[in-house]
């Protein structure tokens, strides 16, 4: 459970997903996952900061069989996203340094920059993004 927790926490403080629906997806799953826990233990928490990820830890020997499987799948959802990012980065590494060096990471700002390159970019850069869905 801890780690669940750790995983989240981590995303939401580094901010990763340059893909909102990815993020969006996340936040759903524990929304609805974990509705009375929020609603009960949680409802004068300020959003924000982890804060609300702290509140259900804070009271994880409360939370339903529902809310943890919601944080559990939130986690594995968050671990593939970021297993697929880091694919991504090291496929496309030397394509990033060489067109997109002086690009903001973020809000898929590289993305962009990448899928402006068109042909440009190396055919193993390529076949990642064709890997993950990003292209």
């Amino acid at each position: 459970m801890r780690s669940m927790f750790v995983s989240l926490a981590a995303a939401v403080l580094l901010g990763v997903s340059p893909v909102v629906s990815a993020q969006q997806d996340l936040v759903e799953t524990v929304l609805k996952g974990c509705e009375t826990e929020l609603k009960t233990f949680c409802k004068g928490v300020t959003p924000g900061e982890g804060r609300i990820l702290a509140c259900l830890y804070a009271y994880g020997d409360k939370l339903s069989g529902q809310c943890e499987f919601a944080l559990y799948d939130a986690a594995a959802q968050l671990e593939r996203f970021i297993a697929a990012l880091t694919y991504v980065a090291n496929e496309c590494d030397e394509d990033i340094d060489r067109y997109c060096a002086g690009v903001q990471a973020g809000e898929g700002r590289i993305l962009a920059c990448l899928e402006a390159q068109g042909t440009k970019i190396q055919g193993r850069c390529t076949q990642a993004l064709e890997d993950v869905g990003l292209k």
